[in-house]
């Protein structure tokens, strides 16, 4: 297996929609323009290809200057845990190193929680930030 890694945001949204399938984040899916119409007003979008095959993406919002937010970070589940999300992540974080506040919103989950914190982020119940959330409305 040969995982290239593109920048670009104009990726078939079949293949797109595929991925978000896959990932069970059907509140995306549910209505593909938009999902298409995020993707490219992201700030950044890196993805993760087997060929011609779209098996990873990490896309990222924020002025990329002072915020960086990592919005979407997903895997085809037959490639989990061959490093590929770490690499997407390592390549965002790596485009802006110097932006001071990285942040992001996840499920709780004993293996998501590790990810993340192997990847340098930490849950702001054990720090000295508070996060606040409003989904609706």
């Amino acid at each position: 297996m040969n995982i290239t890694y593109q920048y670009a945001k104009s990726i078939d949204n079949d293949k797109v929609m595929k991925l978000y399938k896959d990932a069970g984040w059907f509140a995306y899916t549910k209505d593909a323009a938009l999902l298409q119409q995020a993707i490219q007003q992201s700030l950044e979008v890196i993805s993760a290809w087997d060929g011609d095959k779209l098996v990873g993406l990490i896309r990222a919002v924020g002025d990329g200057l002072t915020i960086l937010y990592i919005q979407d970070i997903l895997v085809l589940k037959d490639y989990q845990n061959q490093g590929i999300a770490t690499q997407l992540m390592e390549q965002m974080l790596d485009n802006y190193k110097n932006v001071r506040q990285k942040v992001l919103l996840t499920e709780e989950a004993p293996d998501v929680r590790h990810f993340y914190e192997k990847n340098g982020f930490m849950s702001c119940d054990q720090g000295s930030a508070v996060a606040f959330a409003r989904l609706k409305g």
